[in-house]
């Protein structure tokens, strides 16, 4: 009796072992692959609050480039972001997933591309790329 309750012990740990390492293995190839399993997502959604503490969302589309994840966002999206109080950071709703503590990172040097993917990406740009897009952003998971 006391052999088998040995043995149940161990194959316990044995177990619970096993699923820690495949459970840390499964986070460190999602952190690795950063934002590009859903570079054929067509929009997001981001939660920023405005002064008041309202909370308000809203819908972007999204471009990634190199694992990267930006946006282009117009005068009242950018305002948005800008007016945020909890700036830098934002929560980010995409493929049903949802992310909190996502820093926007302002990336002028990537407009361009950013830009270029858009209009490859949707058919729509070859209109919307004519309003003013004040600023392009790179979004960053925290860690």
């Amino acid at each position: 009796m006391e052999q088998t309750g040995k043995s149940e012990q161990i194959r316990l740990w044995v177990i619970t072992r096993v699923l820690f390492v495949g459970l840390n293995f499964c986070i460190f190839v999602s952190a690795a692959r950063g934002w590009e399993s859903f570079s054929d997502e067509s929009t997001l959604e981001v939660l920023t609050v405005d002064q008041a503490g309202s909370e308000h969302w809203s819908k972007f589309w999204l471009v990634v480039i190199d694992g990267q994840l930006y946006l282009r966002l117009g005068t009242r999206g950018a305002a948005r972001i800008e007016g945020n109080p909890k700036k830098p950071f934002v929560s980010v709703k995409i493929a049903g997933q949802r992310f909190d503590q996502v820093r926007v990172v302002p990336a002028p040097e990537k407009a361009e591309a950013v830009a270029a993917a858009m209009a490859k990406k949707y058919w729509s740009d070859l209109i919307i790329r004519w309003f003013s897009h004040p600023l392009t952003v790179r979004l960053e998971r925290e860690s």
